[in-house]
Formats: structure tokens, sequence, C-alpha cells
């Protein structure tokens, strides 16, 4: 007698449901975590950005104005009060101000909104003011 080696069909069934079951969960905690770490993604850029700017008030006397914004960490301002000694590689690594980890463009408030001389905000996914969850602010004057 020849025997018959191979997989019946409820076997084969059994194992891509407990495949599809543990790819949902992974799927789950993938999309909670992304979340979260494009929080802590934002978090670390404002206190890059706040580095450079104790450096660039060091260096200059005072921080940017809010006219020369955060663009003036990697370009010399144009705009008065023009930088006497600007660094020619500015103050941050990339040659740009990178955009936060939505895609908006970072604010900066120069004086802050409760008395600080400056404030770095990103206003979270939605791109918008105030908000909760992941839709909600992300300021300078909370992230320490």
């Amino acid at each position: 007698m020849k025997s018959k080696s191979g997989f019946t069909l409820i076997e084969i069934l059994v194992v891509l449901i407990i495949i599809m079951t543990l790819a949902g969960i992974v799927t789950v905690n993938v999309i909670r975590h992304q979340s979260e770490s494009q929080v802590k993604a934002a978090h670390l850029q404002i206190r890059q950005f706040e580095d450079a700017l104790q450096i660039y008030r060091v260096e200059q006397g005072r921080y940017p104005t809010q006219a020369q914004g955060l663009e003036a960490l990697v370009q010399r301002p144009t705009r008065e009060p023009i930088p006497r000694n600007y660094p020619e590689d500015g103050y941050l690594a990339k040659s740009y101000i990178p955009l936060d980890p939505w895609g908006n463009a970072y604010i900066y408030l120069s004086p802050g909104r409760r008395g600080e001389p400056f404030e770095i905000i990103s206003y979270g996914r939605d791109g918008e003011p105030g908000g909760t969850g992941e839709a909600a602010e992300i300021s300078s004057s909370d992230v320490r």
C-alpha cells in the first residue's frame, strides 16, 4: 500500500485563519505605535530647534524675531536685526527646516503665548490649533 502525504483542505484553512488573526493583531499594534512615535518625533524635533535657538541666542545676542522665524536657523536672515557673525552652515544639521511628522510646518512665536522668549508649535495630525489625542497641538512650552 502506498501512503499519500499532504495537507487536507481543513488543515490549510486552519493555518490561514491563524496567520490572518496574527496579522490583524500586529497591524493594530503597529498603527497604535506609529501615532505614538509621531508624537515622540515631534517632541524630539522641537527640542532640536530649542537647542539650536539657544546657540543662536548665545552667538547673536538674541533669538530670531517672529518675522525671521525658524528659517533663521538654516540661512542668514535678511530682515532686521541681521546677525553679524552668522555661521556658514547655519544652526541645524540640515539646510532646511523639517516639517512635523504629519507634514505640516512648525509654528514659531516670539515671544511665546505664556511669556517665554519663544514658542515652537506643531498642530498635530490635523494641522489645526487645539484638538485632542493625535490632533492635539504640541508646544515647546510643554516639551521639557
